[in-house]
């Protein structure tokens, strides 16, 4: 997924062009300021800081993270390493101390990259650098036959997968799961307060907040 995510950083953002999407990807783009308005923000896996620009509209600050150097050149590029934005590689599965503490924390289009069995670590992770009544936000992408690049296969773990091609002609199998809903709120039931999910016609947000 690293290697991947590397050599897909200069064509990431043709994702955003498909016209059937667009008038999600408008509603993502109002929703996501209004929710860490006044903030200080934790932003996991910001890719190319496609989403981080439109946190930073609102946002106190944002400490956006990936661990992709090739990714974060992407986003340093649009000039997004100023303030209220400052740029951090961390690992989103062992975020480091060093990062501080949040009032809220954003993963946009990561969810579905994590294995099942990883989730678990994933969320430790992220709510170690989180306050109580901290407010999270996952947004990430429904399944629409048509729209998505089809599943090639599920393991074991009922994980599924995609192959994708980059302009190079290289292939690779790239894990992307799409949740329902319930799953999402069972896998929250142990650590969420105010749980709410929205789903669009392409994508949904989850929304949650840490015990106070």
């Amino acid at each position: 997924m690293r290697r991947y995510y590397a050599a897909r950083a200069a064509e990431y953002e043709r994702i955003y062009d498909k016209p059937e999407r667009q008038v999600d990807l408008r509603r993502l783009e109002e929703w996501l300021p209004a929710l860490v308005s006044g903030r200080r923000v934790l932003e996991v896996a910001c890719g190319t800081g496609y989403w981080t620009r439109f946190l930073a509209m609102r946002a106190e600050h944002v400490v956006a993270t990936d661990v992709n150097p090739e990714t974060l050149a992407v986003a340093r590029a649009k000039g997004l390493a100023s303030p209220p934005v400052e740029l951090r590689q961390a690992d989103a599965y062992s975020l480091p101390e060093e990062l501080g503490t949040f009032d809220a924390g954003v993963a946009c289009f990561w969810w579905s990259h994590v294995p099942s069995a990883e989730r678990p670590r994933f969320f430790e992770s992220l709510h170690r650098r989180l306050e109580p009544g901290a407010r999270v936000m996952l947004v990430d992408n429904l399944y629409v036959s048509g729209s998505s690049t089809p599943v090639s296969r599920t393991d074991d773990a009922s994980d599924t997968y995609q192959l994708r091609t980059l302009d190079s002609g290289e292939t690779f199998e790239v894990l992307k799961n799409f949740p329902t809903e319930e799953l999402l709120r069972a896998e929250a039931a142990g650590f969420a307060t105010r749980v709410e999910f929205h789903p669009l016609d392409y994508y949904w947000l989850f929304t949650y907040e840490l015990p106070g």
